[in-house]
């Protein structure tokens, strides 16, 4: 069963940053693809963003991102990020991995992010 751990999570003030990691317990190359979702309070999980094997970006067509969020992919370190920068308190939310192989996909346990003053 494929695990993914993600850790980068806390409490950071309005217009700071956080980075998020996912370390997959296979290599990453495995996975179709690798990303990022979110859920806020009173939303469903929505994507924010991921990327392919080929190393291509997609990111969510909301927009909520608008520049301030990135994923990268550390291949020596087997590892997924998200820099998370700009941050607005409605921003706060739990922050999960996904990874998907053909059909199947997987869900890390969550990182809160929490940005208050």
């Amino acid at each position: 069963q494929v695990q993914l751990v993600e850790s980068g999570g806390g409490l950071v003030q309005p217009g700071g940053s956080l980075r998020l990691s996912c370390l997959p317990s296979e290599s990453i190359y495995n996975f179709n693809s690798m990303g990022w979702y979110r859920q806020t309070p009173g939303k469903e999980r929505e994507l924010v963003a991921t990327i392919t094997l080929s190393g291509m970006i997609h990111y969510t067509d909301s927009d909520f991102v608008k520049g301030r969020f990135i994923p990268s992919r550390d291949d020596k370190k087997n590892t997924i990020y998200l820099q998370l920068d700009s941050l607005k308190p409605e921003d706060t939310g739990v922050y999960y991995c996904n990874a998907r192989i053909l059909s199947k996909q997987y869900w890390g346990q969550g990182t809160q992010v929490t940005v208050s003053s």
